[in-house]
């Protein structure tokens, strides 16, 4: 059973497994990234007794591989992973020719703070194609740049300039899902979890640096009034990017040359 589990993942489990180690070979000229990956499999395959103990198995393997996030996996087109990078995301609301709607786009955004990660849940669906893990951040920064249009009743406002956002005690569920064979597109959804705390900074919301210094005071005390009205649309803007950064990786990954071998 734990056999066919493995191959029937289709890639997502071992994409998932290299985009939280972030880079398996790179620590040392003498490490094999073929037999790397291979031992990295077997080691959830082999003499598994249930499919609870292969998504615990897989849950080590992540925690265990932690420190190599910065790496990145060069010879399969795998890039760094903390901190990760996002050239372009957009999210657009209400009708541009109606009476009210907006659109922000971020640029260049990279991410901090996956090498202190920690998965804490991991489960396999092999009929949907699908893994679901969930994680643990002390801390996560993310900084990049903005552009921000919105009509309201009329009145058009237009503001861009850069952004920081530092959540600590910060929790997500991730899914990945393969919609079709092999070679096919990875979709990922991302679900914000929790927020113990949070600190972000807009540059440019706000005509003039004390109108700016007041916006950052007013937001950062006041979010989580704010936050189940603004959760739909992050985690909208995170799964869109994943779903980038997953296919940009994983979708063409030679998972043949790993799997049902010991």
């Amino acid at each position: 059973m734990s056999q066919q589990l493995l191959a029937n993942c289709n890639g997502l489990c071992l994409a998932a497994i290299i985009l939280l180690v972030g880079g398996i070979a790179l620590a040392s000229n003498q490490i094999d990234i073929d037999e790397d990956l291979r031992h990295l499999i077997g080691r959830c395959h082999r003499d598994q007794a249930s499919d609870g103990d292969y998504n615990d198995c897989m849950k080590q393997v992540f925690n265990d591989l932690r420190a190599y996030f910065p790496t990145g996996v060069p010879a399969y087109n795998i890039k760094p992973f903390d901190p990760h990078h996002a050239s372009f995301v957009e999210l657009r609301r209400g009708d541009p020719h109606g009476p009210g709607s907006f659109k922000l786009i971020l640029r260049n955004v990279s991410e901090y703070g996956w090498t202190r990660s920690e998965v804490t849940k991991f489960h396999s669906d092999v009929e949907d194609q699908r893994i679901v893990y969930a994680q643990y951040f002390p801390q996560k920064s993310l900084e990049g740049e903005y552009e921000f249009a919105a009509k309201m009743l009329g009145t058009q406002m237009k503001r861009q300039g850069h952004w920081n956002l530092t959540l600590y005690d910060y929790s997500q569920t991730t899914s990945v899902r393969r919609v079709g064979a092999p070679g096919s597109l990875l979709k990922v959804h991302v679900e914000v979890d929790r927020i113990g705390g949070m600190e972000l900074h807009i540059g440019n919301l706000l005509q003039g640096q004390p109108l700016n210094q007041l916006a950052d005071g007013v937001i950062n005390s006041m979010w989580q009034v704010g936050l189940p009205f603004v959760r739909p649309m992050i985690n909208e803007l995170v799964s869109t990017a994943f779903t980038d950064i997953f296919n940009e990786s994983f979708r063409h990954f030679p998972l043949e040359k790993f799997v049902n071998q010991s």
